[in-house]
């Protein structure tokens, strides 16, 4: 029987896989960062990320994680907010801010617009054939 092993996409460390993607070393640590943030958090309610990331050394990028992922809540955390995924604005909920939401989504719908006038004016790039009457 052979084990299944992966290489840790955070230090390179060969493991056997499980259901955290990661070894257990990096486990620990992660659970650490999350503990040194629940913690602090606990004592300072109104602290915001970057005060959050300061203090605790956890990076803003692995404090966003702990949000997206519930174990960190933003209704118990009044002035927590984390970077929207294309501008940086900092929002309170989904992954973009509601400009680039916008904006991505104006963006699609022209895309999808353009493809369906494509395919109305013939100009798809799939191949049209055409039989012809050979009776008349």
């Amino acid at each position: 029987m052979s084990l299944n092993v992966d290489n840790c996409p955070i230090c390179g460390k060969i493991y056997v896989k499980n259901f955290r993607g990661l070894c257990t070393a990096c486990i620990k640590e992660i659970e650490e960062q999350y503990n040194a943030c629940a913690n602090y958090l606990r004592k300072n309610r109104g602290a915001t990320i970057y005060e959050l990331s300061e203090e605790t050394g956890v990076s803003v990028k692995q404090i966003t994680k702990f949000i997206r992922e519930g174990r960190i809540s933003l209704m118990d955390a009044p002035n927590m907010s984390y970077p929207c995924e294309s501008c940086g604005l900092l929002i309170r909920e989904h992954t973009l801010c509601p400009a680039c939401r916008s904006r991505f989504t104006r963006s699609f719908n022209q895309l999808n617009s353009e493809t369906e006038r494509r395919k109305r004016d013939g100009k798809s790039s799939g191949t049209t054939y055409q039989t012809k009457d050979w009776d008349r």
